[in-house]
């Protein structure tokens, strides 16, 4: 059974940048659906069952044609915001160090360019989505993935992301999501997401 995991961070750690009633909202209603209709949707499939929700993802066009727009949706949702409560944090913000500055650069020129183009593939994203920074073939590359598919399912690893489905901004933000995106940046544990980028690098 897969279970919804702890906010590491108390509801209001990212204010004023993300209200505490959208993390409680987000965390303990969103997500939890979207493990709860995972479980669901495998309960009859015991070896599938047995596989890590990475796994599941990657090979997600070998799920049974019958389940597989339900795990699509509900094993990506919760593996997209496990990953997201963990790249955020209190006291976040600022830039990149070490090998995955080095690999930013390399890839975008700059931090600022990274930014940009992260921000406007977000913006841009049309309906629900996320915005990711993946690495694929030793390489950093900004995609923008609808509804809730994982970046795992093309074969990337997902390094950081950010949610645009309007549950995660609209209390305090509304209709302006530049200006929610302006302020998640400010929420960056960028600690965790050069510790992903080390793994991805093997």
């Amino acid at each position: 059974m897969h279970e919804l995991p702890q906010l590491p961070y108390a509801f209001d750690a990212l204010e004023p940048h993300i209200d505490a009633q959208t993390m409680q909202i987000h965390h303990d209603k969103h997500h939890a659906t979207y493990v709860t209709k995972l479980n669901d949707a495998l309960k009859d499939q015991p070896d599938l069952q047995k596989k890590s929700l990475e796994d599941l993802l990657r090979g997600i066009n070998e799920v049974p044609e019958t389940i597989r727009t339900a795990v699509k949706n509900h094993g990506g949702g919760h593996h997209n915001h496990s990953l997201f409560w963990q790249v955020m944090g209190p006291n976040g913000g600022g830039t990149p160090s070490g090998p995955l500055s080095d690999a930013i650069f390399q890839a975008f020129g700059d931090f600022r360019a990274f930014k940009e183009k992260l921000t406007n593939t977000a913006t841009n994203l049309f309906g629900s989505g996320w915005g990711w920074l993946v690495a694929r073939d030793g390489k950093l590359d900004v995609i923008g993935k609808p509804n809730q598919d994982s970046p795992l399912m093309d074969g990337a690893t997902p390094l950081l992301g950010v949610d645009v489905w309007e549950h995660a901004y609209y209390l305090k933000y509304q209709n302006r999501r530049p200006d929610y995106l302006s302020a998640w940046w400010n929420t960056i544990n960028w600690k965790d997401v050069e510790q992903r980028f080390q793994r991805a690098r093997g």
